[in-house]
């Protein structure tokens, strides 16, 4: 059986290296008269894939959380939201990417060694942007600013503003509310 009695195949193989692979429209394009397949898109280029790159599949899109309202829930509640978040948060990723810590051992690893938490946690989110060829917001390293505050909270603050930030961003540039 040659490609040209497959439905959708070319009469010929594409090039070594082309972006076109049986009769599909290039990464990040739609074909001509349809609306983008990718939830989200908003007409900004992705950066190119390289040839005979491996283009992950996605799980489920997760759920924006309300800086304000979750710094606000964890001091009402005496930081038990705070293990709800990380547990969530941890749960969507590795749900998403397949990667990662899951919820469960992402909150033992808080309970008892909590001061891990911020460096695992904005690992992870810089580690969804890297996966899908973008530049990384937060990585392992924004952690270092739950550290040096964590008697005055100004440290942990910031530290949660851009790793939520960055997370809540990524959710949404694929689609979510």
């Amino acid at each position: 059986m040659t490609t040209s009695q497959f439905p959708g195949a070319p009469a010929q193989q594409p090039a070594y290296g082309s972006t076109h692979h049986y009769g599909q429209a290039p990464y990040a394009q739609a074909p001509y008269g349809q609306a983008p397949a990718f939830p989200g898109y908003t007409g900004q280029p992705m950066p190119p894939v390289p040839a005979g790159a491996y283009i992950p599949q996605s799980g489920p899109i997760g759920k924006v959380r309300g800086t304000g309202v979750v710094i606000l829930l964890t001091i009402v509640t005496l930081g038990i939201y705070g293990l709800v978040w990380t547990y969530s948060v941890h749960e969507e990723m590795k749900r998403h990417t397949g990667n990662g810590l899951a919820g469960g051992l992402a909150l033992v690893l808080s309970i008892f060694l909590g001061f891990v938490t911020p460096f695992l946690a904005s690992s992870e989110v810089g580690a969804i942007y890297e996966r899908m060829g973008r530049a990384k917001p937060v990585s392992g390293a924004t952690g270092l600013w739950y550290l040096p505050g964590f008697m005055i909270l100004v440290g942990p603050i910031v530290w949660f503003v851009k790793a939520n930030g960055a997370l809540n961003a990524y959710w949404r540039s694929l689609g979510a509310v």
